[in-house]
This record gives structure tokens, C-alpha cells and sequence, in this order.
């Protein structure tokens, strides 16, 4: 099942992008996750052709696919924005990023959806979420747009499953789009994981409201707040109020083969020990 499960962390491009599946390749990894600019500016420089080319040949030798890469956008940007330059701000860089992902020749960009920072309705604010994908989907190609549930802390959307299926409900291109799970965040914003019948009433309840079609990766993390806690605070694995359970019964969800699954947890030093303790929950 070892290609069948898409399996790694979130690594440091420190130094270039072409170091990140070098990093993936030395925990194990066949999945990786990376910014591909700095997260906390708005400019970057472009990519050039010697950098891409260093990234693909090291992704090759790791025996990592494109498709298991997942790149985060920078966090500085807010698509439902309720001011309309910042919006436009925020759209122009997302748009960066996803021709940053079309360079490479990835083919997916994970994203935080948007906040209404109090001033405008959450409808509001979910439409404006739809619209920005929308604009940059139709001015680039190949590439899908990943939401990323989150926990609800503050004005953060995103965190319900009817939230989700709201902004995918206007996107024209539903082809190109799609969600990532964090189940630290989905824990946080209230669906229960802690036992196998929670997890399968929480997972049916996603496959529901959204449907496991627009499953497109997952960040794997354990929780240090309680059910609920509508506070985004990471754990490792089977060391939070999540446990173990939930990944185990992750693993064996036929809807987590063929995309990355991403490991976002505080200590990297364990990361290898938690990728193969992953990969041995998987059946056969």
C-alpha cells in the first residue's frame, strides 16, 4: 500500500525550493508540503528556470510524484477581505502563487479561505471567497485551488462543512477545486474524532455536505485544545485530545489514497517515527 498512501510533512524551502523534496526524502517521505515563496511577504522574487529544474530533478530521485506536492499560499493573504483594496491586493498575490504552482508544473495550491474581519456578513464574505477563486482560476490552468478548513478562531471562515460546500457551490470550474482537511482544525471547530464511531459519523458528515470528491489532502495533526475549543493549536500524533484512533481510522478511508497527507505536527524530530507509524495503520 506504500504508493497508494501519499505520506509526509510540511518541509523547509530554506535556501530555495529545490531543497524541500531533499528535506522530504530524508524523513521518508513520498509527500511533502512547501511554501514556494516567503509566507509572511506579500513580494517574492519569480522562480527561475535553474531552481524548477533542481526541484523536479530532486523530486525524481526522492521517487516523489508532482501530485503528492502540496504548496501553501502565503498567509498574509484574505480572499473574502471586506475592503476592496485589500481584496485586490490579496487576489493579485493569490494569483502569484497559483502561476508559481503552473511554473513548477504542480498541481495543487492550498489555501486558508478568508476572514470577515467584522465588517462584512459571512455570506458576504463566503461569496467574495467564490469570486477570487473564481478570477484566478480563469487566468491560469492545471493547477486546482485547495480550501483548507479551518478552526473558527475569530473571524475565520471555513470551519463548518456547510461553510466549505457554500464556496464551492460558486465556483464555475468545480474541476479545480477542492478541500484539505486538518484534522486538528476540523477537531477544533467541533466534529469529534476521538473514537472510530465519532470519526465515522464526522467523515459521513463531510462526505454529505461537501463529498469526498473534493477531498484533495489532508494535514494530519493532533490538537492540544479540547472539542470545540475554536483554538488552532497543533499536537503530535496520539499526544492530544484527538489520539489515535482518528488517524488509524484515516488510513484505511479508501477517499486518503492518491493525495498528499501532510504532517503539520510540533516536533520534526518525529516525524519519521510518525510517517511509518502512518503507513503501518493502512490495510493489507
Amino acid at each position: 500500500m506504500l504508493n497508494n498512501h501519499w505520506i509526509g510533512a510540511h518541509v523547509s524551502a530554506s535556501g530555495g525550493i529545490a531543497n524541500a523534496p531533499l528535506n522530504a526524502k530524508k524523513i521518508g517521505a513520498n509527500a511533502f508540503a512547501l511554501f514556494t515563496k516567503n509566507q509572511r511577504r506579500w513580494q517574492a522574487s519569480p522562480l527561475c528556470t535553474k531552481q524548477i529544474d533542481a526541484f523536479l530533478q530532486h523530486c525524481e530521485e526522492a521517487k516523489i510524484s508532482l501530485d503528492a506536492v502540496l504548496p501553501h499560499d502565503s498567509y498574509l493573504i484574505n480572499l473574502g477581505h471586506p475592503d476592496l483594496a485589500q481584496l485586490e491586493r490579496s487576489r493579485d498575490a493569490f494569483l502569484d502563487e497559483l502561476q508559481r504552482c503552473e511554473q513548477i508544473g504542480l498541481s495543487l495550491l492550498n489555501f486558508h479561505p478568508g476572514s470577515h474581519l467584522k465588517q462584512i456578513s459571512i455570506d458576504d464574505c463566503l461569496a467574495r471567497i467564490s469570486e477570487s477563486i473564481n478570477i484566478t482560476l480563469e487566468k491560469t490552468q492545471g493547477v486546482t485551488a485547495v480550501i483548507e478548513n479551518t478552526a473558527g478562531q475569530g473571524s475565520n471562515l471555513g470551519h463548518s462543512f456547510e461553510q466549505l460546500a457554500q464556496i464551492i457551490d460558486k465556483v464555475e470550474d468545480k474541476s479545480r477545486v477542492g478541500i484539505c482537511i486538518d484534522t486538528c482544525h476540523m477537531f477544533a471547530a467541533g466534529y469529534d474524532l476521538t473514537t472510530l464511531d465519532a470519526c465515522k459519523k464526522s467523515f459521513a458528515l463531510f462526505d454529505d455536505i461537501v463529498g469526498y470528491q473534493y477531498l484533495k489532502a489532508m494535514h494530519l495533526n493532533d490538537s492540544k485544545t479540547p472539542l470545540n475549543s475554536r483554538v488552532d493549536r497543533h499536537q503530535s500524533l496520539g499526544a492530544g485530545f484527538i489520539g489515535s484512533e482518528a488517524f488509524r481510522f484515516i488510513m484505511q478511508l479508501p477517499a486518503t489514497q492518491h493525495i498528499p497527507l501532510i504532517l503539520e505536527t510540533i516536533e520534526p524530530n518525529l516525524w519519521p517515527q510518525e510517517i511509518n507509524w502512518l503507513r503501518s495503520q493502512t490495510k493489507g
